[in-house]
C-alpha cells in the first residue's frame, strides 16, 4: 500500500529514530521517539525533519546549519535526554554550542551573533537594532524613537476625542492588551495620529495589526463611538485576518483570493500544499494522497484521517457521532446540531431538498418536519441572522458574498462567454446550468471537479465553429 512512497514520507518517525540511534547507539529507541514526538507534533513537521536528516545526517554530529528549526529543537532535546555523541546546535557565526537558538533564515545563531547590527541614525554607532523610528530607520537601545511623549497617552487622547464617555482606565487596559511592547505602542500611536478614522470604520486600512486588536478591546470595554471595520471584499463585520492589496480582509476572503486550479483534480480551491514540483494541490487531494493515508484504529483500513482518538487515527466512516432524535424526520440516528435551529438533525435530512411548505420554493431543508419541510429563510425568518445576496436579493446562508445561483452564473459567463455574451452554440447549455433547480450542486461541480476544464474545452470548440452537441 505504500509502494513508491519515499520512506521518509511513509514512516518519518522510524527514519529519524534509526538515524539518531545509528549515530548514538547508547540512546534507547523509545527515548528518541519521545524526543521526536515532543519537537515535531504534526505529520508535516515530522516529514520535514526526516527528509532533512536523510539529506544530511552529519548534522547530528556537527550541529551545523542550514537546517530546519525542528532539527535544532531535536538536537537540544536529545542532549537533554542524555546524548553525548549527538552535537548541540552550533552558532553559524562563531561556532559556539547552543542551548537556545536565534534564527535568521535557515541558520541558527547565539545571542551575540544573532541580532542584526545596523548604524543607528541619532548616535551613529553600529549596534543591534532595538527600535525603528517613524520612517523605518534603525535605532539602538540607547536612542528610543518618538518625541518623548508616552505613546499610550497619545492613543488615549485620540480615543477620548472619539468616545469621551469611555473611562481612562479602560482605554489604558485596551492599549496595553493590544500593544504589549513599547515598539508596538509607538507604531500604534503613529498610525492613529496619521489617520484617526481607523477607529471609526476605516480599520481595514490599518498599517499595523495592533489597530484591529485595539478596536476589539475598546468594543469589549463598552466603547460606542469605536466602529469595527467591515471586510472590504465581502462587507461582513467579522474578524479581519490578513492584508490583500493593502487592506485587511476576513479569513474567508483571504482563502478565496488564493484559489488556484488543483494540479490533480482541476478543482479551483485554496492551495493546501504544493507537490515536489511546486504545483498546487487542493485539500481533498492532500488528505486522499496515498502518502497521507493511515491505518484506521477501528476498521484497520488505510483511509484518510478524520479524527485522532486515544487509540489512534479514525477514518470518516468510523468517526464517532452522537446518536440523537432528528428534529426533522424523528429518527434515532447519528445527528449533528444545526446552526440554524440549534436542534439535532441527521445526515439524510442535512442533504434533503424539498419544496418549502411555507414559501413554495425548492431548496435545502433546514427545519420543519418531514411532511412540512421549511427552507432556511422560513425556518429562521429573523433578517439579522441571514445575509442578503447583493446580486439578486435572496436571503440565506451565503458564504462568498453572493448566493450560489449568482456565483454559478458568474462562473458560467467566465467559462462560456466572450465579449459579446455567451458564445453561439452554448446558450442552451448555459441556460440549463444557470437555471438548475439546485444551484449549489452546479457550484460544487464547478469548484470540486473537472467541470471547468470540460466547459473550457467546449467553449474552445465553439470558437472553432462546433456546437456543444458535437
Amino acid at each position: 500500500m505504500t509502494a513508491g512512497i519515499p520512506v521518509a514520507v511513509a514512516d518519518p518517525v522510524g527514519v529519524t529514530v534509526d538515524l539518531v540511534c545509528r549515530a548514538e547507539p547508547a540512546l534507547d529507541r523509545a527515548v528518541v521517539a519521545a524526543a521526536v514526538a515532543g519537537v515535531a507534533g504534526g505529520r508535516a513537521k515530522r516529514r520535514k525533519l526526516a527528509q532533512a536528516l536523510v539529506a544530511r545526517p552529519v548534522v547530528l554530529t556537527d550541529g551545523r546549519s542550514p537546517a530546519p528549526r525542528v532539527m535544532g529543537d531535536l538536537l537540544i532535546a536529545l542532549r537533554k535526554a542524555g546524548a553525548t555523541v549527538i552535537s548541540p546546535p552550533a552558532c553559524a557565526g562563531c561556532g559556539k554550542e547552543l542551548r537556545t537558538m536565534q534564527r535568521r533564515g535557515q541558520d541558527w545563531y547565539c545571542a551575540v551573533c544573532g541580532p542584526q547590527r545596523e548604524r543607528c541614525g541619532p548616535c551613529g554607532n553600529t549596534r543591534p537594532v532595538t527600535f525603528r523610528d517613524r520612517d523605518g530607520h534603525p535605532r539602538c537601545g540607547q536612542c528610543p524613537p518618538g518625541d518623548g511623549r508616552d505613546p499610550a497617552a497619545v492613543i488615549a487622547e485620540i480615543v477620548a476625542a472619539i468616545d469621551p464617555q469611555l473611562p481612562a482606565e479602560a482605554v489604558a487596559g485596551a492599549v496595553q492588551a493590544a500593544a504589549a511592547q513599547s515598539g508596538q505602542r509607538h507604531r500604534l500611536a503613529w498610525a492613529l495620529q496619521d489617520e484617526p478614522g481607523l477607529l471609526t470604520g476605516a480599520g481595514a486600512r490599518a498599517p499595523v495589526p495592533s489597530v484591529l486588536r485595539l478596536i476589539g478591546r475598546l468594543r469589549d470595554a463598552g466603547a460606542s463611538g469605536i466602529v469595527p471595520p467591515p471586510c472590504p471584499r465581502c462587507g461582513r463585520v467579522i474578524g479581519l485576518h490578513r492584508r490583500i492589496d493593502g487592506q485587511w480582509c476576513c479569513r474567508n476572503c483571504v482563502a478565496r483570493s488564493r484559489f488556484q486550479p488543483c494540479t490533480r483534480c482541476g478543482a479551483i480551491q485554496q492551495v493546501a500544499v504544493r507537490d515536489e514540483h511546486g504545483r498546487p494541490l487542493c485539500p481533498h487531494c492532500l488528505i486522499t494522497d496515498p502518502a497521507n493515508l493511515e491505518t484506521c484504529a477501528s476498521c484497520g483500513r488505510r483511509r484518510p484521517v478524520s479524527v485522532r482518538s486515544p487509540d489512534g487515527p479514525l477514518c470518516p466512516a468510523c468517526r464517532p457521532v452522537k446518536t440523537m432524535t432528528c428534529s426533522i424526520c424523528g429518527r434515532e440516528a447519528a445527528c449533528y446540531l444545526s446552526k440554524t435551529t440549534g436542534q439535532p438533525w441527521c445526515e439524510a435530512c442535512k442533504q434533503r431538498w424539498a419544496r418549502c411548505s411555507r414559501c413554495g420554493n425548492t431548496d435545502r431543508v433546514r427545519g420543519g418536519s418531514k411532511t412540512e419541510p421549511l427552507c432556511a429563510a422560513c425556518t429562521r425568518p429573523d433578517p439579522g441572522f441571514w445575509r442578503t445576496c447583493p446580486g439578486c436579493g435572496q436571503t440565506g446562508r451565503i458564504h462568498a458574498g453572493r448566493c450560489a445561483r449568482c456565483t454559478t452564473r458568474q462562473r458560467l459567463r467566465e467559462l462560456l462567454g466572450s465579449e459579446g455574451g455567451i458564445r453561439p452554440g452554448l446558450q442552451a447549455l448555459y441556460h440549463a446550468l444557470a437555471t438548475a433547480e439546485r444551484p449549489a450542486t452546479v457550484e460544487a461541480w464547478l469548484n470540486k471537479s473537472a467541470g471547468p476544464a470540460i466547459l473550457r474545452e467546449l467553449a474552445g470548440g465553439a470558437c472553432k465553429g462546433r456546437t456543444a452537441t458535437e
